[in-house]
């Protein structure tokens, strides 16, 4: 798989067929990236499960919040991290020992090393994209912002 560029058809059926997500590093803190993913995502039909060691025991968006991915008592299609890519390689592993067929890195999170290993063991891997973002711009929800050029950045243009 070419990690740099990814066809919509291959985000598409991830999408589809991935209906419970373990959310590693989501935040209870609603200005953080991870809890309006969360929230969107849930509102489209996901069961999204919050995994943050330093709130286990809580609950983010009515789900309670777990320590580890190996905590979780139900099956988990996709795993998706909000965390940096250093982090990655250990949480791949998790996701391989319980049965996950997604590995998702969001934005800016590149880790070859972790991309490798989930993928010898059967997994999809993305990375560098939030799940949120792409089924926005494959629903066309955001279409009507004139947003669906593949590419998504928070930089700014350099002037001319």
């Amino acid at each position: 798989m070419n990690h740099d560029t990814y066809p919509d058809d291959y985000i598409r059926a991830i999408l589809r067929e991935c209906r419970t997500i373990a959310m590693v590093g989501a935040s209870a803190n609603w200005n953080r990236p991870s809890y309006f993913a969360m929230k969107y995502l849930q509102e489209k039909g996901y069961r999204i499960i919050p995994v943050n060691p330093s709130a286990a025991g809580q609950e983010i968006l009515g789900e309670k919040v777990y320590a580890a991915l190996s905590e979780i008592p139900v099956k988990v299609d996709m795993v998706d991290c909000f965390r940096p890519a250093e982090a990655i390689p250990p949480i791949a592993a998790a996701a391989i020992a319980i049965g996950a067929r997604v590995l998702w890195m969001q934005l800016g999170i590149r880790n070859d090393e972790a991309a490798a290993m989930a993928e010898a063991a059967g997994l999809k891997v993305v990375m560098n994209r939030c799940p949120k973002i792409e089924y926005g711009r494959l629903s066309g929800e955001i279409g009507w912002m004139g947003v669906n050029t593949r590419v998504i950045s928070s930089k700014r243009l350099k002037k001319v």
